[in-house]
């Protein structure tokens, strides 16, 4: 019995660190939060941070279709502010954010392919008064754009510019500095599927829009800490784990055996 349990003991733990290893993976971090919550469980005192949603907005699309922001329930979310108008930073940050939308129809990294339909882009015009429905057509169509998933934005200048500033904060995560009447910065916003701010990136940076692909894939595979964990149902189904186990009894039933033959 020592036998077994020094050879099994130690393979089963090695075994199960090095599953749940496998699967740790550095998740983007939520960016800010409403308020700090207190609850005591099991006689100890736990706060729990409840992080910000970001609110809904209704706005018109290239299509002349009103849509909302939480019209694609369970989609990540990939966002940024433009004009067409725009002869500076516009032009590259749309041809970045058309290959990005490429690489996902293309099914992104060979070694994590990423199906186009989890991911959701939205462009919110702050020009919106000469950016028209029809000239943001135009201008998507120019670029190539799949209307499917990418979506440019129209309507109220009020309701853009509060939602620039209020719900996505574009002001505190530029390098550039932004001014409150004309929001023209050059980041990319990353938002999970609860709706929640996950990163701020360079949308004129290479590198920094690898991090985004990189971080829209860890995204997919975040669990929902309200739902049990499934490591261990997974373990269950390792049979070649259990085939070492089975070995093992057998082989201690068989040594037990043998020594009783030779004490009688």
């Amino acid at each position: 019995m020592g036998l077994s349990v020094a050879v099994l003991l130690p393979v089963f733990c090695y075994l199960v660190l090095k599953f749940a290893s496998e699967r740790a993976v550095d998740m983007p971090r939520k960016y800010f939060y409403d308020t700090v919550v207190s609850r005591v469980d099991k006689g100890k005192m736990i706060s729990d941070t409840i992080w910000h949603q970001t609110a809904n907005i209704h706005l018109q699309n290239q299509l002349g279709d009103t849509v909302s922001l939480y019209d694609k329930p369970g989609k990540i979310i990939v966002a940024d502010f433009f004009f067409t108008r725009c002869g500076s930073i516009c032009p590259r940050l749309t041809t970045n954010m058309a290959k990005l939308q490429q690489s996902f129809i293309r099914g992104g990294d060979t070694r994590n392919k990423i199906d186009t339909s989890i991911v959701q882009f939205i462009s919110f015009s702050i020009d919106p008064e000469r950016d028209s429905v029809s000239v943001l057509k135009n201008y998507a169509d120019r670029y190539h754009v799949n209307h499917d998933n990418w979506w440019m934005l129209t309507g109220s200048k009020d309701s853009i510019y509060k939602f620039a500033f209020e719900e996505m904060k574009v002001d505190k995560y530029s390098d550039e500095p932004i001014s409150p009447d004309f929001v023209h910065t050059s980041r990319f916003i990353l938002i999970d599927k609860a709706y929640r701010v996950r990163g701020y990136y360079n949308g004129l940076d290479s590198s920094s829009i690898s991090k985004l692909a990189r971080d829209i894939g860890v995204l997919m595979l975040e669990k929902d800490k309200t739902q049990k964990s499934e490591v261990f149902a997974e373990i269950l189904n390792l049979s070649w784990l259990w085939l070492i186990i089975v070995c093992a009894v057998i082989f201690f039933v068989v040594y037990m055996r043998g020594r009783r033959k030779l004490n009688g």
